[in-house]
């Protein structure tokens, strides 16, 4: 019997290991974007069953997307740097007779020029736009992301950047992780943007994990709680006090929350608790064709009469 017990005590202590091992690994590769040209990224179909089982095992492997052309207007390239001298690069885009500048912040494993959509639409609206590579994506430097929580810090460069251009009106608009770092920024920095627009923003980390975990069709918990740990030991700071629910009760300017009926990453509960914990004025939208993707480009002229509406 005892030797029954040891064997079992064993067999839970090496799986409890190997589990937090592979776990390890996972959040590495969640949080860690390759320079163009480091190795080489194989489609799904021209990967072997070997290739298969490393990405169970280790995780995937993401490479920076690189950046295309700043939609039909020319642009300044702006480099910001962040206090471990990170440089960050932003695309500036004034308008005549500007009525304020929208600050535009993509999400995890994204690039500024994924927004080209949305700040044409602003800039029709009669606003400067200011696109950011946040670290470690598109032509910034850095390979790490924090999902949002040191990215904060770049939506403060961006921001202050912008107010010391003398700007008054300063909209802060974000895309999922970018809606998450913007609510960390006003949170930790005490921002006071004009208006704020947040698209498909998580709740916390944790359920952010939950969310990439269910889309690997594995059981969220407690896959997620692990990969929320080891994310955060990995990078020096507690995972767990990552939660845009709480940072979104400092905003004291009208807010615009939008999110995707279909989105398979953040549920509709996480969108309806940020929702209900802004205590400044408020709108939420939902898009009923739309899942966790751009909404301007998915449900175009739904999203720029809400965002018109908004900005008035």
């Amino acid at each position: 019997m005892k030797r029954i017990v040891k064997f079992l005590f064993r067999t839970i202590i090496i799986l409890f290991i190997l589990i937090n091992l592979i776990v390890a690994f996972h959040a590495y590769k969640f949080t860690h974007f390759y320079n163009i040209g480091e190795l080489v990224i194989k489609k799904p179909a021209d990967k072997s069953g070997w290739d298969k089982t490393k990405d169970i095992l280790f995780g995937i492997d993401a490479v920076k997307q690189q950046n295309t052309s700043s939609s039909d207007a020319a642009y300044q390239t702006i480099i910001l740097k962040t206090e471990d001298s990170i440089k960050l690069e932003g695309w500036y885009i004034p308008v005549k007779n500007a009525k304020g500048t929208v600050c535009l912040f993509h999400g995890h494993g994204g690039k500024k020029s994924g927004n080209n959509e949305e700040s044409i639409v602003f800039r029709n609206l009669g606003y400067n736009t200011f696109q950011l590579d946040f670290r470690a994506h598109g032509n910034s430097e850095g390979n790490t992301s924090a999902i949002g929580y040191d990215e904060s810090e770049d939506v403060k460069l961006a921001y202050d950047y912008i107010a010391n251009k003398g700007e008054k009106n300063i909209v802060l608009w974000g895309i999922s992780m970018g809606g998450a770092a913007i609510s960390k920024s006003i949170y930790d920095y005490q921002l006071q943007p004009t208006k704020v627009i947040l698209e498909m923003s998580f709740g916390s980390i944790l359920q952010a994990g939950e969310g990439r975990i269910k889309m690997m069709k594995l059981p969220g918990e407690p896959l997620a709680t692990l990969i929320t740990f080891w994310g955060g030991i990995e990078h020096g700071f507690w995972a767990f006090s990552m939660k845009p629910t709480e940072f979104v009760k400092k905003i004291n300017c009208p807010v615009l929350v939008q999110w995707g009926a279909h989105d398979p990453r953040v549920s509709r509960s996480e969108t309806e608790t940020i929702y209900n914990n802004i205590v400044s004025p408020k709108k939420m939208i939902v898009y009923e064709n739309s899942g966790h993707e751009s909404l301007c480009k998915k449900e175009h002229d739904k999203w720029k009469t809400e965002v018109t509406a908004f900005l008035k």
